[in-house]
């Protein structure tokens, strides 16, 4: 089964599915690791880990891809790729959705907020008009079909931001819009109350996305609760990221005075990295003990 088969059968089932988002391939490795079904590679977190700047359309489309393609090599679950505005107009959209599609992401999500785009909890983002929303999701929808056609695949999530300057019945009508085109996903970004919440997949049909930030607008709900909202997907895209930077913080501090808190057992490592995997493979090609 392809990864994007993969998706499409966990999108079917009557869950909402706790999505911890990666930002390299091996934070992917763990998450993997601990049993989680899909993950997201987040904008914010990759553009913080690869080039150690903040999510504000500073990372190209090329470095995005590669990160993807990095962390897809070795993740046995799917992962959505994070193609921003889709780095142009409609015509750059199709290149992103086929690029993200070759590089093993089972789905890609494009937004449409204005170029150079903004993480979703921060100030000063904006979208763009209707007409140009809805010429990349039909972009975008275009080359997942034309993927098809020659035996690929790739699933599009298709994110509004209208809801920051426009309010949340013209981002409800956009994503509406949006499965009409046909886009796989939807998500409406930063609803502000549960009420709100509930309104989006109440209004909407098909599989929708919540994107929980601590400290962002949207409520920080438990899972049961966004499953009876009506959630697919629970987005949490900077939680290993605030984690493992807590942690290298406190360790850093903590080397000044002879201390190192919370390491990780050497042995245990090794075996998360793939040591161990490696050396059983390797003993098949070790001549010297024949």
């Amino acid at each position: 089964m392809t990864q994007t088969a993969k998706l499409r059968s966990l999108l079917q089932q009557d869950k909402c599915h706790i999505m911890p988002c990666c930002f390299d391939a091996l934070s992917a490795r763990l998450i993997a690791q601990e049993g989680y079904e899909l993950t997201f590679m987040s904008g914010f977190a990759a553009s913080a880990s690869r080039i150690g700047a903040p999510d504000l359309g500073l990372m190209s489309y090329g470095e995005v891809v590669d990160q993807a393609r990095n962390i897809t090599e070795t993740l046995p679950i799917p992962l959505i790729g994070d193609g921003d505005t889709g780095y142009g107009n409609a015509m750059n959209v199709r290149r992103t959705v086929t690029g993200f599609a070759r590089a093993g992401c089972a789905s890609v999500m494009i937004e449409d907020q204005l170029a150079p785009k903004r993480c979703g909890h921060t100030p000063g983002k904006a979208v763009v008009g209707r007409d140009e929303a809805f010429d990349r999701i039909r972009a975008a929808v275009d080359a997942r079909e034309a993927l098809r056609a020659e035996g690929g695949d790739i699933l599009i999530l298709a994110r509004t931001d209208a809801r920051h300057e426009h309010g949340l019945a013209e981002a409800i009508k956009r994503a509406e819009t949006f499965a009409e085109l046909g886009a796989d996903i939807l998500f409406v970004e930063a609803p502000r109350t549960e009420a709100e919440m509930r309104e989006v997949c109440n209004s909407l049909p098909g599989p929708k996305m919540a994107n929980i930030v601590e400290g962002g607008e949207t409520p920080d709900l438990s899972n049961a609760a966004l499953h009876d909202i009506g959630f697919s997907i629970a987005a949490y895209p900077l939680t290993l990221m605030a984690a493992a930077m807590q942690a290298m913080v406190d360790t850093l501090r903590g080397m000044k005075g002879d201390t190192r808190p919370g390491l990780m057992d050497f042995a245990d490592l090794r075996d998360r990295i793939g040591f161990n995997d490696y050396y059983a493979t390797s003993e098949r090609y070790d001549t010297s003990r024949r």
